[in-house]
């Protein structure tokens, strides 16, 4: 079965499952490091962020000032990348056995959301509440827990990082003035909505291969390993 395959097979899976459990909070965490993507590349290009805020339908806006005009272009570019490659990170950080380092960036980019940039209510009680939540989980629960719950906060990052701009070619195709980042990005280059769109869902795939591969990589070791016999010892 081809690469291709298997991570169409696993997206189509964790949105399934993913459904089956009440998991609609933590969907913000991809619209929090999509939007953060958005604020880093407006201050990296001397530009200034007002504020983020976070919705309860796990949309969101950052509000910025830009001077440059092309400088429009990166910061457009930089939500669903960001995301993108932020589910990869997630994945590979898997395939280490590096969870907790995951966990503790995603507490880390929470953080810094918190304190520099989200002042809607809502924005300010997810993050407070899943700072709380996963500090608990990395101090207080077993291992098997806290590897239950870094890898439904994976696969739904993973998820919503491709589900994300696929639903972006459906609105450009509807109206191109509608497709929120694609829709800048066509103002400032001239170049449609749904090419945009196409290109950020085509990048998510990617991404979401290259982590895909990086799960299984692991698994696959984990059952090579087991399936090894013990190293046989000599008593006299």
């Amino acid at each position: 079965m081809s690469n291709w395959v298997k991570t169409i097979l696993f997206l189509i899976g964790s949105a399934l499952l993913t459904h089956w459990i009440p998991s609609s909070f933590f969907r913000n965490i991809d619209t929090m490091v999509h939007e953060f993507g958005h604020a880093v590349v407006t201050l990296a290009l001397s530009g200034k962020v007002m504020y983020i805020e976070l919705y309860q339908d796990h949309s969101g806006v950052t509000y910025s000032s830009i001077t440059k005009q092309w400088a429009i272009i990166p910061v457009a570019l930089a939500g669903y990348i960001t995301a993108s490659l932020f589910a990869w990170f997630l994945f590979s950080a898997y395939s280490k056995g590096k969870q907790r380092l995951g966990l503790q960036v995603m507490i880390v980019l929470s953080a810094l959301s918190l304190i520099l940039f989200v002042r809607n209510g809502f924005g300010i009680m997810f993050l407070v509440g899943f700072i709380a939540l996963t500090i608990i989980v990395l101090a207080l629960t077993p291992k098997w827990l806290r590897d239950f719950y870094y890898l439904l906060l994976a696969f739904l990052c993973l998820e919503e990082s491709v589900f994300g701009p696929f639903s972006l070619v459906i609105y450009a195709w509807g109206n191109a003035r509608q497709a929120g980042d694609a829709t800048n990005l066509a103002l400032h280059t001239g170049i449609p909505a749904i090419v945009w769109a196409t290109l950020f869902t085509l990048f998510a795939l990617w991404c979401a291969k290259q982590a895909v591969q990086a799960f299984l990589g692991r698994n696959k070791r984990a059952r090579s390993s087991s399936r090894q016999s013990p190293t046989p010892s000599y008593r006299d």
